[in-house]
């Protein structure tokens, strides 16, 4: 997605609100050594998000399962906007699966309250792919995460974790920051899962 675009949603990319965050001195001095700010990692990545992935489906079997927005978000790489999601509140113990294949991809002991609006987390387990970026895109713009499993763009990760001081991020260095609804989160005390897009 190009600077000043919209997500099929209509609103600003995650990616564009922290190149906005990140300030205009750091990013006039960036333009001025390469050919522009860095797209979208969503909208650069031509990656098929089918071909490849064990769990496929067609367009049509995709819709069919998911709800309109988690279809949005996972299968054409939208963006929700901010605060919208339940689960950006979720503190309680346990993991956050995909919410189109069921894949774990984080633990609750890894997220933290960024102050961004979208869920965000310190570190991924293995179910999580992270697109493999030039190092300008990636310290400037983040990197495309995608489920491992089923391929689903789940949002972006970005190296500014050392910025929230007093978090599993500042250790970590990095900021998972993710679609709530791409996402389903099963508590540990065996109560109901939520579902990211409600």
């Amino acid at each position: 997605m190009k600077q000043g675009t919209h997500s099929p949603a209509g609103e600003f990319s995650r990616r564009q609100v922290f190149q906005k965050i990140q300030g205009a001195s750091a990013a006039a001095s960036v333009v001025s050594i390469s050919t522009g700010m860095p797209r979208s990692a969503s909208a650069e990545n031509t990656k098929s998000r089918s071909e490849g992935y064990a769990v496929r489906k067609s367009e049509a079997e995709w819709k069919a399962a998911l709800s309109q927005r988690q279809y949005e978000i996972l299968r054409e790489g939208g963006t929700e906007r901010p605060h919208t999601s339940i689960l950006e509140w979720e503190d309680r113990t346990g993991t956050f699966f995909c919410a189109g294949c069921g894949t774990a991809l984080f633990e609750s002991e890894a997220k933290f309250h960024s102050g961004t609006g979208w869920p965000s987390f310190a570190t991924a387990l293995d179910g999580v792919e992270v697109e493999q970026t030039n190092a300008l895109q990636a310290n400037l713009g983040g990197s495309e995460l995608r489920c491992k499993t089923c391929g689903g763009h789940l949002g972006d990760v970005f190296r500014d974790g050392w910025i929230f001081q007093g978090t599993p991020a500042a250790v970590s260095g990095k900021r998972f920051c993710i679609d709530g609804s791409a996402l389903v989160f099963k508590p540990s005390d065996g109560s109901d899962p939520v579902v990211g897009d409600t």
